[in-house]
């Protein structure tokens, strides 16, 4: 797959981003998601999401995957995550669909904050990253987006949605 400016802006992103396909499993991640678990990418990518959450949040999982395959979106939902340290933290997910140039669905864009670490700092760095994230994603829109492929395309618009649910985030409300 092309990577797209604004794909390679998550790659060190100071958010948690992670791709999984329409089963659960890992396509990619970004260095703060395999930092945060205490893994390198290669330890995440082929994986199901479920090794990464202790079997008393398997149900809070299952429940946000049926809530996005039914709405084609999640936010806020409360998770816990488990490290490979074996410590855990509390994370709110914020996931949005991927389709292909057939609308159909692919897999889904997710990002995850670390609750234990919304500080006002943070939470200021990261509505910054989101608009200018926001705002790299307009420029590739009028200077690059007609000479992409449509697999390109489609990362580019799941993107798009994706930033465009950050932005509307109150991310003070998940402290």
């Amino acid at each position: 797959m092309p990577q797209t400016e604004a794909r390679k802006t998550l790659k060190d992103a100071p958010i948690m981003w992670r791709r999984i396909n329409s089963i659960g499993i890992i396509l990619d991640c970004n260095s703060t998601y395999a930092a945060n678990l205490g893994y390198a990418k290669s330890e995440i990518i082929g994986k199901p999401i479920f090794e990464h959450v202790p079997k008393e949040s398997w149900e809070s999982m299952n429940d946000s995957l049926k809530n996005w395959f039914e709405t084609g979106k999640v936010t806020n939902r409360k998770i816990t995550f488990i490290r490979q340290d074996k410590s855990t933290f509390s994370g709110s997910l914020q996931a949005t669909s991927l389709y292909d140039e057939n609308k159909n669905l692919i897999g889904s864009n997710t990002v995850i904050f670390d609750l234990t670490k919304m500080t006002k700092e943070n939470i200021e760095k990261y509505n910054k990253f989101f608009e200018e994230s926001e705002q790299k994603l307009k420029q590739i829109k009028e200077n690059e987006y007609e000479q992409f492929d449509k697999e390109s395309k489609s990362e580019y618009e799941g993107l798009k949605q994706m930033f465009e649910m950050l932005l509307k985030i109150n991310l003070n409300e998940l402290k």
